[in-house]
Parts: structure tokens; sequence; C-alpha cells
């Protein structure tokens, strides 16, 4: 039953996709808003062709984190500590401006200033997949507006690991606060644990692998990489996509 399902739905998202993507970049739209138009489309809040919405989730993730790992395979290392000001500096900068003036208003609507405080953080952070991908539709990813784009959101994904620690000490009681800390210690353990996988095992592994000379396991290699990388950020809470992003460099 499962097999057919899964055939069915992968037509439907296909068909979709070609359909509305080339109308959407024909008017002018671009392809991220012919995404978003097929999925509302197939949805349960247009033709309802697609109702387990939970289901596909963690499958539509996967292409973000496989798009954020050919990303950081293509971004040199030293190109990275050289956007350090962009990234901790404008960085920064967009987080403090952009989620102390959502809190302001979040706090003049009524929100306890913890709450406004925690949401307005929260909002400040974009969607890397969308800008990315728009970015790289424009050919600006190598523009300097891109690369300051590019750096600032990079620093959203990093800050994700202090906003952790920072929420539960907005609530009340100091059990709150220790699950805080020790959510803020797994996020950073699994960052260490990433660049270490692929500073020092992952190549010498590959090399193993190309010795013998089978294009398919290098592959299958490559995905299992991801895909083990993707569920350890998983597990600490982090965004998988910053892991296939780290590993990726």
């Amino acid at each position: 039953m499962a097999e057919p399902s899964l055939l069915q739905d992968a037509l439907i998202y296909l068909g979709a996709a070609v359909v509305c993507v080339p109308l959407a970049k024909r008017v002018g739209l671009g392809s991220v808003m012919g995404y978003l138009i097929a999925g509302w489309l197939i949805g349960p809040w247009g033709f309802k062709l697609i109702g387990a919405v939970e289901s596909t989730l963690h499958f539509a993730e996967f292409g973000v984190v496989l798009m954020l790992f050919l990303i950081g395979l293509e971004l040199d290392l030293k190109r990275l500590i050289a956007m350090r000001r962009a990234v901790f500096g404008g960085g920064a900068l967009q987080m403090l401006t952009c989620g102390g003036a959502l809190a302001l208003g979040l706090f003049a609507l009524g929100l306890t200033w913890q709450a406004a405080l925690a949401a307005g953080l929260a909002l400040a952070r974009s969607s890397t997949a969308i800008a990315v991908q728009t970015m790289n539709e424009r050919n600006l990813m190598n523009a300097p507006v891109g690369k300051g784009s590019f750096a600032v959101l990079l620093f959203q994904d990093i800050a994700a690991i202090p906003l952790i620690a920072l929420v539960p000490f907005l609530g009340v009681g100091a059990a709150a606060g220790e699950s805080g800390w020790i959510g803020a210690a797994k996020a950073i353990a699994a960052i260490v644990g990433v660049v270490i996988i692929g500073r020092f095992l992952t190549r010498p592994l590959m090399r193993l692998i190309a010795k013998a000379d089978v294009r398919e396991i290098f592959t299958a290699f490559a995905l299992l990489l991801v895909i083990g990388i993707a569920r350890l950020m998983t597990a600490a809470g982090l965004s998988m996509a910053l892991g296939a992003f780290l590993a990726g460099v």
C-alpha cells in the first residue's frame, strides 16, 4: 500500500512543479514563488491532492540539506575566514536590529518582555534555502550584495546555538535554565563533531573508497555522510542544513 501512495505523491509533486515553476518564472515571480504556489495548490488549503503534509516535511527538508552541502563544497575555508567581519559584524547587527524592533512591537501588543524577546529574535531569522535559491537565479552569489546576504544568513544559522540556551532562561525556574545549558552544550558538541568528521575522517575514507574505483559506492558514501550529519544535527536540536553546510566546507 505504501509504494503506490509514494509514487502517486511523487507524480503530483513533480507535475505541480513542472507546471507552476516555468509559469512563475515567465511572469517574473521566480522559481521559489513557483514552488510555493505549487505547494499551495496541491496542499490541504488548495485542491487537497496531498493531505499528509507532515509526512513530506522531512523529505522536503532533505532537499535543502543537499543544496547547503553543495554550497559548502564550493565555499573555500579561507574565503569563509575572510568573511568573518561580514558574518559576525553584519549578521549580529541584522539580528539585533530586526530582533529588537520586532520584540518592541510584540511587547507593545501585550506580550511579556521575555516572550517578545524570544519571538522577536526567532522572527528575525530568514530562510537560507529561499534566499540562496533566489540569489543563485539572479547570479548574485558572487556579487557584493550576495556575499553580504550570505554572511548574514550564515550568522543566523550559527545564532541558533545561543538562542537555544537563551529561551529557557527567559522562562521561570532553574530547571529550565539548566536544560538550556544542556541543549547549548549538545549543539556545540554536534558542531565540533561535524568539523572533526569532515576534516579528519572523511578525506581518508574517501581515498579508500576511491581506490575501489566504484563510482556508485562513492556516491552512496557521500549521501551517507550528508544523511548521517543531518541526523546528528537534528538530535542536537539544530538545523540539518547548518550541519550539511559545515560538512561541505
